[in-house]
């Protein structure tokens, strides 16, 4: 890996950690159909809803192209399946 790279990663590391660390989750639903035809999406993914109204889903690619699905380490739940 190439030091940009190293520096890239850092950088994300270090913004994602400053909007995240500390949040908790109120609520998590799937996309409503508005939402998921707002996204020009064939399919829902999980939203995770913070205490301040922040939110955050998964996409299956940088540019939004359809819905993605989220891997987890916790047992009996391993992925949270787009719908």
């Amino acid at each position: 890996m190439a030091r940009n790279d190293k520096d890239l990663i850092k950088k994300w590391e270090t913004d994602i950690a400053k909007a995240l660390v500390g949040k908790k989750i109120a609520n998590v639903r799937y996309l409503t159909d508005k939402e998921q035809q707002g996204m020009g999406w064939f399919r829902k993914a999980a939203v995770i809803i913070f205490t301040d109204g922040t939110y955050m889903f998964p996409s299956a690619d940088d540019e939004g192209n359809d819905a993605g699905a989220l891997y987890t380490n916790i047992k009996g739940l391993d992925i949270i399946p787009v719908i």
